[in-house]
């Protein structure tokens, strides 16, 4: 009977300390065993083998929501939503940690050439890099992290899971004092190009590229691609007034494509490839007009501005293999380069 007492509290034990493990001071350096058992294989080979993910096809690199991100392993608040952006490499981007004691930083000369690793100061986990290529005006710094080494706790759920200390960073009435984006449509031949140059427009917030025009409804681009469904390839643009005005973005548009081409843009040959602003409302119309009459009278063309404008009709996102495509594939078919 002693000899059963003694085991059940010696099993007790073990099964509090591992408890205790999970929650507290779990390590990449220590504790292995219990970590290949709590992980998914994927976390493993990143927080473990300093392994990477691939971009695009992560978590949380377009993660827009507002909340803080954590240390899988430790639950230590490593990133806040407030400093992430989107950096164009398919990865979750950070300006700064939320606490720079959380994290510590190795030297990686793994790939031939020297970077800064980022690990978890608590966990000793592999988080990703830090590179010297991130926003100037925010320091400078890209915090390039994997989504398997973390965990994203959205702001509604900060005190139900322990992190109410960071709701002050998120006001109550954040969204409401955030500047209202205005948003445009542009169709200047294939949407890949034309995002991609949209998208690096200071002032630009957001862009999604699809469908618009056409009578099709729910369209896909093996349907817009015959040319016979009226819509055109077109790129939904978000836009800070506060930062640019529409003007100034029909003026880049104007650019970046030759408005000269009907239905046709480059190789590209179709009315799907048209160059066409929907305008949202008559001051839009007026001022796409207006951009109309500058690009013509600017010199750049020999021919006549050919660029409709139309109502807004509907706009359908396209595949979702379109969206960002020239940032996941680098290499890929443009047409599309800026003119003076």
């Amino acid at each position: 009977m002693l000899h059963y007492f003694f085991s059940f509290f010696l099993f007790l034990g073990v099964v509090m300390a591992n408890d205790l493990n999970d929650k507290k001071i779990l390590s990449v350096e220590k504790d292995l065993a219990l970590l290949k058992d709590k992980l998914s294989p994927k976390e493993f080979d990143v927080m473990c083998n300093e392994g990477t993910e691939p971009p695009f096809k992560n978590e949380y690199w377009d993660n827009k929501k507002e909340g803080i991100y954590i240390d899988k392993i430790s639950g230590k608040a490593l990133f806040s939503s407030l400093d992430k952006y989107d950096s164009g490499t398919g990865w979750p981007s950070f300006t700064q940690p939320l606490d720079q004691k959380n994290v510590q930083f190795k030297v990686d000369k793994k790939m031939g050439s020297e970077r800064i690793e980022v690990k978890s100061s608590s966990s000793k986990a592999h988080l990703g890099h830090v590179f010297e290529d991130g926003p100037k005006d925010k320091g400078g710094k890209r915090f390039c992290m994997n989504s398997a080494s973390l965990r994203f706790i959205a702001k509604d759920k900060l005190k139900d899971e322990g992190y109410g200390e960071f709701l002050s960073l998120f006001p109550a009435n954040m969204s409401e004092n955030k500047v209202k984006l205005e948003e445009a449509i542009f169709g200047g031949g294939c949407f890949w190009g034309v995002e991609d140059l949209l998208k690096k427009l200071p002032g630009v917030v957001e862009t999604d590229v699809g469908y618009a025009g056409g009578s099709l409804k729910n369209p896909t681009y093996n349907d817009v691609k015959k040319g016979n469904t009226g819509h055109a390839e077109v790129v939904l643009v978000k836009f800070d007034p506060a930062k640019i005005k529409y003007g100034q973005v029909l003026d880049y548009f104007f650019k970046l494509h030759d408005p000269t081409t009907k239905n046709k843009q480059g190789n590209d040959e179709g009315t799907q490839y048209r160059s066409v602003i929907f305008a949202f409302n008559d001051q839009q119309k007026n001022e796409a007009e207006a951009a109309i009459k500058r690009a013509g009278q600017s010199g750049r063309w020999k021919n006549p501005v050919v660029t409709e404008v139309k109502g807004p009709g509907h706009f359908y996102k396209a595949e979702e293999y379109h969206q960002d495509y020239l940032s996941k594939t680098p290499n890929g078919y443009t047409c599309h380069f800026l003119r003076e």
